[in-house]
């Protein structure tokens, strides 16, 4: 059984994970076999402090042995669960855990800037440690059940959407436009080379222009909802597919999991990085009249 940590209570993923890993307060149809979260820090929190009192009281009725600080947890633990909401602190959050050759799953966003996601791939490879970054959409049925059928034939471009909050400490896209933008990355795969992006008050889309001269586009919406969807055009025609997020958790943790175990993330944490470059590119689009920007990796 894998000793899993989490950092950081300003967020339910720090609950809901822990559920479905501890098989606890959940039914057995989202429990996830292999690993168990037994020791956490609640850390603190510039973007929802007001969220760590509450979830650190759900931790304790979870027998989920609390330390005050991060490193207490080294030496504890076979892999880490990197928590904060805030993006623009991960890494530093997870700096010490990865020096001391400990894996990590970095929740959404992986870093808010294309230097901090840099720093903290070389530090993992330095250390020759699995790295793991991904909004659970990416997992979403739907998602991969489209991906995975190839009736539809090659996609040629897409328009990916969802809901897109915004905050200061997460610019951009990064606070929940990452989750619309992950589903955008699963469909097209990365090698976007250009971007640009309108931003409104309620709305900011940005598309995207891939290096095989396919073309994508996410909306990120701040009003008429909170539903996640996309539209594919592939070679067999357009496809309008509505996402659901019912089982998201279950099925991330699964590939969180099998990381843990297998040494091997899903996916190759350079597209995580794409996807920091392409949101930061985006965000200097949208605050510069639409202009083109490059999404440097």
């Amino acid at each position: 059984m894998i000793r899993i940590g989490i950092l950081d209570f300003d967020t339910s993923h720090c609950v809901e994970f822990t559920k479905r890993l501890n098989h606890i307060d959940i039914p057995t149809e989202q429990w996830v076999e292999g690993a168990k979260v037994v020791i956490g820090c609640a850390g603190e929190s510039k973007l929802s402090p007001e969220r760590i009192a509450g979830y650190t009281d759900q931790m304790k009725k979870y027998d989920v042995t609390l330390v005050d600080k991060p490193e207490a947890m080294i030496g504890k633990v076979d892999a880490m669960l990197i928590e904060a909401v805030d993006g623009s602190v991960h890494w530093e959050r997870a700096k010490p855990f990865l020096e001391a050759g400990i894996p990590c799953f970095i929740d959404k966003p992986f870093a808010c800037s294309l230097s901090d996601a840099k720093k903290i791939v070389d530090l993992a490879d330095k250390k020759k440690v699995p790295l793991f970054s991904s909004s659970a959409l990416r997992y979403a049925t739907e998602v991969t059940a489209y991906v995975a059928d190839a009736k539809h034939g090659k996609i040629l471009g897409c328009t990916t959407y969802g809901p897109a909050s915004e905050h200061e400490r997460n610019p951009g896209l990064f606070h929940y436009g990452i989750h619309a933008v992950e589903i955008l990355y699963t469909l097209m795969g990365p090698g976007c080379m250009r971007v640009t992006c309108t931003h409104e008050k309620n709305t900011d889309v940005a598309t995207g222009t891939w290096n095989d001269g396919r073309i994508a586009s996410v909306r990120g919406n701040r009003t008429g909802g909170s539903s996640f969807g996309f539209t594919a055009f592939a070679e067999k025609g357009p496809t309008a597919v509505a996402v659901g997020t019912g089982v998201i958790y279950r099925e991330l943790l699964k590939k969180v999991v099998e990381t843990f175990t297998t040494g091997k993330p899903p996916i190759d944490i350079a597209v995580s990085v794409e996807i920091v470059a392409f949101i930061e590119a985006a965000f200097k689009s949208g605050n510069n009249h639409g202009a083109v920007e490059m999404v440097k990796v």
